[in-house]
């Protein structure tokens, strides 16, 4: 992807995850606007946006299904950076750095693991609580199957996840003008 930006500096760099986990660790000039953003304003990303665009996330997923519903919508030059912020920062490419939260991954993770393991334990008591931690575990093969994760999208709407939200407005304006920061 750098030799991408440095190739054709028009090139937008657009991270879909949280605000919060945007604010934790970013390529440096990169927008932010979270898939949820993408999906409730998809009309208007695609009527303003110009140039070539590169789509990130912490994983790759969440980038992915961004760009199909933006090609879907009739956003032609839209790419996803292969193994998103992970990759990124594997490679020791450059990081802007802020306040450190928990990725929405991990905290699906904890939420996930604190649900079964709170059944297990009540099922000494109630046996049918026992039920919550097979329900959790349908939910996360279901997620698995079709890479998509509702308690994910769940989480992202907490506010501690919005915290330092995105100003919709200012990066539909930045999508228009097509600036590029270093």
């Amino acid at each position: 992807m750098r030799s991408l930006v440095a190739a054709n500096p028009d090139v937008l760099v657009v991270d879909v995850r949280t605000p919060a986990e945007f604010g934790t660790a970013h390529i440096p000039g990169a927008l932010n606007l979270p898939l949820e953003q993408v999906d409730a304003h998809l009309r208007r990303i695609v009527a303003d946006a110009g140039g070539s665009m590169v789509l990130i996330c912490q994983s790759g997923g969440r980038a992915a299904r961004a760009r199909e519903a933006l090609e879907g919508a009739g956003l032609t030059d839209v790419a996803v950076l292969d193994g998103g912020m992970n990759a990124w920062m594997a490679a020791g490419a450059p990081v802007t750095r802020g306040k450190q939260r928990w990725s929405l991954e991990r905290q699906v993770r904890l939420t996930a693991g604190g649900i079964v393991l709170a059944s297990v334990v009540a099922g000494a008591w109630v046996p049918a609580a026992t039920v919550v931690a097979g329900l959790v575990g349908a939910g996360l093969t279901v997620a698995a199957l079709t890479d998509t994760c509702a308690m994910g999208m769940l989480l992202a709407r907490l506010p501690y996840n919005r915290r330092g939200g995105t100003d919709l407005d200012a990066v539909i304006a930045r999508l228009r003008r097509n600036p590029v920061e270093s």
